[in-house]
């Protein structure tokens, strides 16, 4: 997967044709004001990769909290670290 790092004003003015690179070439971008990135330009497929993430790790964290299901952790833990990528489901 290609990165570039792009410069505010560069982005500006090549704002549609950095939006056809991240939708169609797959390439990730990332946004850069006086040498510092400030933001990420990336496909509507690896944003919803990044929630889908967000959620599960969300979940994961919940279970040492439950009552009573302490010894449960670890496995949980271990069998999302074997799972590999999951699937897309809503709750």
């Amino acid at each position: 997967m290609k990165t570039l790092e792009v410069p505010v004003a560069e982005m500006k003015r090549h704002f549609a044709d950095y939006i056809a690179q991240s939708a169609h070439a797959g390439c990730r971008i990332i946004v850069k004001r006086r040498n510092r990135p400030v933001a990420a330009l990336v496909s509507l497929e690896d944003y919803s990769q990044l929630e889908q993430f967000d959620k599960r790790h969300g979940l994961v964290s919940l279970v040492g909290k439950w009552r009573g299901f302490d010894e449960i952790t670890e496995d949980v833990l271990s069998a999302r670290k074997q799972g590999g990528e999951g699937r897309n489901v809503s709750l």
